[in-house]
């Protein structure tokens, strides 16, 4: 009977949407709903230009609002989750790989080790609206730290997390049990401002769907250019449903308009797997999850407000997840935190206006570890984009004007930005203390793409 709880509520609450919200000024502390894919590509949504993947409610979140053309997230998933909660790059903290992040014992380089979690003295927007009068709700993967560690632990007072595609103890989806548990929180929340986070499992691995949606994308024709897996077709749609029933949990109860949804991604998408099977496409971009090519790092973004966010827009200003931190607290009139970096810029004034443009020209990328890449780092200032691989020292210059697939090194052609590139991005690394690999006194060619486990070389480490 729980189940149907929320939908029982919602008819019930139907009439009310037949009567059109008036027109008003934008409501001056406005809900916020976050929702976080696992693992999706810049290409893998219909509103991004793919035809074999139906994605019509977040197709429709587009049109309804603002879809971002340049937004970008740490290169794995951990990272990004961190660099969210803080509004801090996540290199201050060391989590440039995912908790507890691979190890390879044989490699040229030994990588950072990765702490086990986001430490608690950093303050989450999720505590500073909390501190402001917000309702706070957590539900999906966290994946910043275990017991101790968790999503209560950093503000949001009602939380639950989930893992894998399956619900835990059911055969339920999990798409559809986080939506479950985010249409419960508004109904309970709709009369006082909240904040939701929604952190789905979709679309990351091992890829499974249902047996109805399997049976339909393996009768598909596949999308030129793409891998067009039916599993993981099926395994998106689960989660464009999941967001369409939490837009429509908004709808039904008249919030629309006093409601920001802000949808993204948590990284680039995986084209292979560690079986070297591939799992998707993030083409016309170079790369994939774990590397800091665009395909690694440049995500799907949409935000929708009606009437504050114009409809059908596009923004093409380069934009980062540690910008909703600062952004949130912004709309929520809330008190940023004292004694705290702040390395995210508002999006305050790109979600009323997407042709505005931000006071910065550069971002910043480290991924010391070695994934779907060798350790490096990045920078893109403008449109150019400089990335320095550690294990050879080489650099790669790219104009993503001109280039945006990466397929034309520059930096012999343009020696001068190549030295003011590598210059800023060295002082950057040290302004924020991140962490570097070191010469791996054990290093064997032959053996050098070895995973070994990273928790015994932690312990081996500490030990030291």
């Amino acid at each position: 009977m729980r189940r149907f709880l929320p939908l029982l509520l919602l008819a019930m609450l139907a009439p009310l949407a037949a009567q059109s919200a008036p027109a008003s000024s934008p409501p001056a502390r406005p809900n916020i709903i976050l929702i976080l894919a696992d693992d999706l590509g810049y290409a893998d949504l219909g509103c991004y230009g793919n035809t074999f993947n139906e994605t019509p409610r977040l197709d429709q979140l587009a049109r309804q609002g603002l879809r971002f053309s340049q937004f970008y997230a740490g290169p794995v998933c951990s990272p990004t989750r961190a660099n969210l909660q803080s509004g801090q790059d996540q290199a201050r903290f060391g989590i440039t790989q995912h908790i507890p992040g691979h190890r390879r014992p044989f490699a040229k380089l030994s990588d950072p080790v990765v702490p086990s979690h986001l430490p608690l003295e950093v303050v989450t927007f999720a505590e500073c609206l909390r501190d402001a009068g917000y309702a706070t709700g957590y539900f999906g993967k966290w994946h910043l730290g275990g017991a101790g560690f968790g999503p209560r632990d950093q503000g949001w007072t009602t939380a639950r997390e989930f893992a894998g595609n399956t619900g835990e103890g059911s055969d339920r989806r999990t798409a559809a049990l986080i939506a479950e548990k985010g249409v419960e929180f508004i109904i309970a929340q709709r009369d006082r401002p909240f904040l939701l986070q929604l952190s789905h499992t979709s679309v990351h691995i091992p890829l499974s769907t249902t047996p109805g949606l399997l049976a339909k994308y393996q009768a598909r024709k596949p999308m030129p250019g793409y891998p067009s897996r039916p599993e993981y077709a099926g395994l998106l749609e689960e989660l464009d449903q999941a967001v369409g029933r939490v837009v429509d949990a908004v709808d039904r109860l008249v919030l629309a308009e006093k409601t920001l949804i802000f949808f993204l991604s948590d990284n680039g998408g995986l084209e292979h797997e560690q079986s070297g099977r591939i799992v998707t496409s993030n083409a016309p971009l170079r790369g994939e999850k774990g590397s800091l090519y665009e395909g690694g790092i440049r995500v799907p973004a949409l935000a929708r407000w009606p009437g504050t966010i114009p409809a059908a827009s596009t923004c093409t200003t380069p934009a980062h997840s540690y910008d909703l931190h600062p952004t949130f607290l912004q709309l929520a009139r809330a008190a940023a935190p004292t004694g705290q970096p702040r390395d995210g810029h508002s999006l305050a004034s790109l979600l009323r206006d997407p042709r505005a443009s931000l006071s910065r020209d550069t971002l910043y990328w480290h991924l010391p570890h070695y994934h779907h890449s060798t350790p490096a780092s990045a920078i893109r200032r403008g449109d150019w984009k400089l990335i320095e691989f550690f294990e050879n020292n080489s650099l790669e210059l790219y104009d993503l004007a001109s280039d945006l697939g990466e397929k034309t090194n520059l930096a012999a052609r343009e020696p001068a930005r190549v030295r003011e590139l590598q210059s800023a991005l060295a002082a950057w690394r040290k302004h924020v203390g991140a962490r570097m690999p070191i010469p791996n006194p054990n290093h064997d060619p032959a053996r050098a793409t070895e995973l070994g486990n990273a928790g015994e070389a932690r312990e081996k480490r500490k030990k030291k």
